[in-house]
């Protein structure tokens, strides 16, 4: 069924890259970004924090376990500057963001200083947060302009793709791991240095050609007064079959995050399988536009569970700190899936150097904590912890799957239109 909605005024801050809109296949048969994508995973276990299942919100509402971080050794409460700018002007407000442990990992000020000018082509931008951090580091170096050029991920991955070697841009930041794949299959980025990417995990700098500088999780937000962690499968393939599914579970089919995680599931799964379950869950599903608000329709006991990226049940948990909500995560499948966010140097380039510096300002503990209370990204940094009590990236169980492979959405479109998903 579908969820009616009038013109809802929304407060959070929603990835601007996850729409429906897909791009036409190429004739030549290169790679081409097929439409902007999202999605990431965890494990929940009832009342024991096992890799299995979790509850990862419930003590939001008693303690916050996040908020500002200082770099190795400092502690929340203090205050650091780097240039004109305090260290507590990246870090987000609210209920999450409360009180922070240390963060172990590198700072602005241990890196070069940022000179000349940057052409960014920004793919996606959660929502004009990362023209905020871009800002931010102007305020820094004064000798330092960004010229961003924004679209969505697949506007501007294609643009690239169309310009090739005469591109004017200098670095490619996008919020989905799928257009960045594609621009460096096209041979149009340059391999960064090893001490750049050093504190991030291997998985999200492949072959060095870009770096992941945020993360975001696919998760089960569920109805606390319906269900209880254990009534959450710790495979998405058992859903038609459980306590969770005979509650009503709210899904956001025409979202891109959701495609991906459906896309997703027809590469590990196959895809009958993943028709079969497409159909089983149907009569369970009711459609959201969106998934913020499947996350809230959750939340206020609409249905008992849920399909989205981990930072909106976050959202509504900090705006309603005593909502009936919480998380769990599927292990090693579709359900888990992670994407993330990255930047890449293109090799076309005349300011190489400039370049890669602005990317290891991403990496930075001021970005990465920006990213991580800001937006409620995954931190993809190791030392720097994500916020709302959720595991560290590491402790995530993600499916075996080349993130580059979710660009190809379009028989994941046909499908869910045959099955009347869409």
């Amino acid at each position: 069924m579908t969820h009616d909605t009038d013109e809802t005024t929304e407060t959070h801050r929603s990835h601007t890259d996850e729409t429906t809109e897909t791009e036409p296949t190429s004739d030549t048969g290169r790679p081409q970004v097929l439409n902007d994508l999202g999605g990431p995973k965890p494990g929940v276990n009832g009342d024991e924090p096992s890799r299995g299942r979790r509850r990862f919100l419930a003590a939001v509402g008693s303690a916050a376990t996040v908020g500002i971080a200082g770099c190795a050794g400092v502690q929340s409460g203090q205050s650091e500057s780097t240039g004109q700018v305090a260290f507590s002007e990246f870090r987000g407000s609210g209920r999450l963001v409360e009180s922070r442990p240390a963060v172990d990992a590198p700072r602005i000020a241990d890196l070069p200083d940022l000179s000349g000018e940057l052409t960014i082509y920004l793919g996606g931008g959660e929502g004009g947060l990362y023209r905020e951090l871009v800002g931010l580091l102007e305020r820094i170096y004064d000798d330092f302009v960004a010229v961003p050029s924004a679209g969505g991920t697949a506007e501007q991955a294609n643009k690239l793709l169309t310009e090739g070697e005469q591109t004017p841009a200098d670095v490619f930041w996008s919020v989905d791991a799928g257009s960045l794949s594609v621009v460096a299959e096209e041979g149009l980025t340059a391999q960064l240095a090893s001490e750049t990417v050093a504190n991030v995990p291997s998985t999200f700098h492949p072959d060095r050609q870009w770096v992941a500088n945020a993360g975001r999780a696919r998760a089960i937000p569920y109805n606390t007064e319906e269900l209880s962690a254990s009534d959450v499968p710790d495979s998405v393939m058992a859903f038609p079959d459980s306590p969770l599914a005979e509650g009503g579970i709210g899904w956001a089919p025409t979202y891109g995050a959701f495609q991906a995680f459906v896309t997703a599931m027809r590469l590990t799964e196959g895809e009958s399988a993943t028709r079969d379950w497409l159909e089983a869950m149907q009569p369970f599903a009711t459609e959201y536009p969106d998934e913020f608000l499947t996350s809230n329709a959750v939340a206020d006991g609409e249905v008992a569970g849920g399909f989205a990226n981990h930072y909106y049940a976050l959202r509504v948990r900090d705006a309603r700190p005593e909502a009936a909500l919480d998380l769990a995560f599927t292990s090693g499948d579709a359900g888990a899936l992670i994407n993330v966010a990255g930047a890449a140097v293109l090799g076309p380039s005349d300011n190489a150097d400039l370049a890669e510096n602005f990317v290891a300002h991403l990496l930075s503990a001021e970005a990465q904590e920006f990213f991580a209370t800001r937006s409620f990204g995954y931190p993809t940094v190791e030392g720097v912890p994500p916020v709302g009590g959720l595991p560290t990236i590491d402790e995530l169980e993600p499916p075996e799957i080349d993130l580059s492979e979710l660009s190809n959405v379009q028989p994941t479109l046909r499908l869910m239109r045959e099955v009347g998903v869409l």
